[in-house]
């Protein structure tokens, strides 16, 4: 698993060895890039909710996001987004917590630009975390929330004041982007 683009891009990034992982696809997160350069044009904050190596955070630093907080609850996997973070000499630019995605909404208080979720395609508990997302602080008026899912466990189209903006499927995975009601 390489950066793809950006100052970083070429860099190898280490991933945590166990089947619990399922990092996102140098497809799937070119896809997730691609779209959010069409949508967004602030990088100012970002969040990388189940950040497993920090792929996806170390991403959107490498293409210029100005600092990125990464949330992840497996220690083991903390100490690797801290590796993959030295590594790429982006690691003055984030802050890793090493908890709970649902401890962190509880403490989080910054509004985000983006917000990057890609959780275990088996959380069963993925549509209560969007939906207690969507109704926090941290989604603003211009907030892009982008999460990764299964195809078999589809998301709602809306979980206000969140609303469904476009889906994508690569392969199996399902890219969904939302956008706050009424942004322009």
């Amino acid at each position: 698993m390489r950066v793809i683009a950006g100052k970083a891009k070429g860099h190898r990034l280490k991933a945590p060895k166990r089947a619990a992982t399922r990092p996102a696809t140098d497809l799937v997160r070119g896809a997730i890039f691609s779209i959010l350069e069409t949508t967004t044009s602030d990088w100012e904050q970002v969040l990388d909710l189940f950040a497993g190596s920090g792929a996806l955070g170390i991403e959107a630093l490498s293409r210029g996001a100005g600092w990125v907080d990464f949330v992840e609850h497996e220690p083991r996997c903390c100490d690797i987004i801290r590796q993959n973070l030295e590594k790429t000499k982006l690691g003055a630019q984030a802050h890793i917590y090493c908890c709970s995605v649902a401890k962190a909404l509880s403490f989080l208080e910054k509004e985000y630009n983006i917000i990057l979720m890609d959780p275990p395609y088996s959380n069963s508990s993925i549509d209560s975390l969007v939906a207690q997302l969507a109704a926090s602080r941290l989604v603003g008026t211009n907030s892009t929330v982008v999460v990764t899912h299964s195809p078999h466990h589809p998301l709602k189209s809306t979980y206000p004041p969140l609303n469904l903006v476009k889906e994508y499927r690569h392969g199996d995975s399902c890219i969904a982007v939302y956008q706050k009601e009424g942004k322009p």
